[in-house]
């Protein structure tokens, strides 16, 4: 592998899901189970309708521009892409191209990656609908209509990345973006987000910056996972390699290939040769836009904190670890549930420690988002109170919250219904206490001749005899008092 350098481009495609109605239609953009559900006869390219332009869709596309670092249109244009596909109802998408300035060209981002900052360049990022999506079937397929012209964001990427770890960090903090900005849900899960992934290799001793020195670069088309992105990329890193090793390399053609779950492979498709001709011209239904100064301004001063910013915040005023913070800001969602418990008076290194370790193992393990669980922060709250406050004992915590987490019940309530309170009454502990040392006579004198570890085991019989709800450390303190007595 150090003898060859990687070279990883990517085309991120992301649907801005927080609209109302798609780009060019009054048809609903949201997301439904229910298949040609929110449809309209622009959608479905009937005769006489024309598109009319959502300036919503448009602003959070120019939002998306200014965070990527990139030069803005002083006019927006509206491209057709001509071609046949049966998802195209129109027979062309429209999309932006060909023009200079789509939505933005030319920026960067900053992301880090196994705790280095690395840079990728942006060469342009652009605003085009969605075609409908077509599920396949043995003998014949089914077309759902629902997709077709929803607004879609699609990002492009110079090869700056170098690795299949960094092109997964590139797109997670992209989702992160998209998610703080409420852009997009960005949720692959909900076909949201697809990317086409480009790759190729060049001797690790030549210069990069030199285009000459790069290899023929194949391109995998609609990868619909992060996962998948990873597997696809380092599936073909090592495929490429393996040609260079045999000879083959130079006279690979430069391709289109896909990426195939099952196999964990990528699968030829078509030679670049064999690229269709879009004939790009511009779309005379839809008038170019004046983008003013006034409007980028005000677009401006709307951008949110974003989960770098949060990070940072998370770990100088709430001393969190950078590992911590980093898992909170992670989701937008963790991060909006985590300060609210903050806002609700919950410890900040408490509730971090709640929520990256049980909340989020529960999540992970059950597979469910945050937005699906029954514990409200207010619950969270009240379970790490009543654990600071010794009401309840660490481990009668845990079951406190998987009954909470499982049957939205408040914390207060499990405690009173399974009778969890702790017993944190010193009197009544010294009572108990020296009923275990009545009973562990002999073990006393083991104490005194210098096994102290001993106490381990009597204050495990505390416990026993309490089951369970002795304050621990009242318990130790306890029984080392009783027994310097004896």
């Amino acid at each position: 592998m150090d003898k060859y350098k990687v070279l990883i481009g990517l085309e991120m495609h992301c649907e801005i899901s927080e609209t109302n109605t798609k780009v060019f239609s009054s048809a609903a953009n949201n997301y439904t189970e229910e298949a040609n559900a929110n449809i309209r006869p622009v959608d479905m390219a009937f005769p006489g309708t024309l598109p009319v332009v959502n300036k919503e869709a448009v602003k959070k596309a120019l939002m998306a521009s200014m965070i990527l670092n990139c030069k803005q249109p002083e006019y927006m244009y509206f491209e057709r892409k001509n071609y046949y596909y049966p998802d195209l109802p129109k027979g062309f998408q429209i999309t932006q191209e060909t023009k200079p300035i789509p939505v933005g060209i030319y920026g960067h981002l900053d992301f880090e990656v196994d705790g280095e900052v690395k840079r990728v360049r942006i060469n342009n990022l652009h605003l085009e609908e969605d075609a409908a999506s077509l599920d396949h079937y043995h003998g014949y397929s089914r077309i759902n209509y629902n997709r077709a012209g929803v607004p879609l964001l699609e990002l492009v990427t110079e090869p700056d990345l170098h690795s299949a770890n960094e092109a997964v960090a590139f797109l997670e903090t992209m989702r992160s973006i998209y998610q703080y900005t409420n852009i997009s849900e960005a949720d692959s899960k909900k076909g949201q987000i697809r990317c086409d992934v480009n790759v190729s290799i060049m001797d690790s001793d030549k210069d990069e910056s030199d285009v000459n020195n790069w290899g023929t670069k194949i391109e995998i088309k609609n990868v619909n996972s992060f996962g998948g992105v990873r597997d696809a990329i380092n599936y073909e890193i090592k495929r490429q390699i393996e040609l260079k090793e045999d000879g083959k390399y130079e006279q690979m053609e430069q391709q289109t290939r896909r990426f195939d779950e099952e196999s964990g492979t990528t699968i030829f498709m078509r030679s670049k040769v064999d690229a269709i001709d879009y004939k790009y011209f511009v779309e005379p239904n839809l008038p170019k836009i004046k983008i003013s100064e006034n409007w980028l301004k005000e677009i401006r001063k709307e951008i949110p904190a974003l989960a770098n910013e949060r990070k940072e915040k998370y770990i100088k005023e709430y001393g969190l670890t950078n590992y911590d913070a980093t898992i909170i800001v992670k989701d937008k969602n963790v991060a909006d549930y985590y300060e609210k418990t903050i806002e609700l008076g919950a410890d900040p290194k408490s509730a971090s420690n709640w929520i990256t370790t049980n909340l989020l193992g529960h999540l992970n393990k059950m597979e469910l988002d945050i937005k699906d669980i029954k514990m409200s922060p207010t619950m969270l709250v009240e379970l790490i109170n009543l654990v600071e406050n010794k009401t309840i004992s660490s481990k009668q915590a845990k079951e406190v919250f998987y009954d909470t987490i499982t049957l939205g019940k408040n914390p207060s309530d499990i405690v009173k219904e399974k009778g969890l309170s702790q017993i944190s009454d010193e009197q009544e502990i010294v009572k108990i206490a020296n009923e275990v040392l009545d009973e562990n006579e002999a073990i006393i004198e083991k104490y005194k001749n210098g096994r102290t570890n001993v106490i381990d085991y009597l204050v495990g019989q505390i416990m026993k005899k309490t089951k369970g709800k002795a304050n621990p450390e009242i318990a130790r303190k306890t029984m080392l008092n009783e027994i310097e007595k004896r």
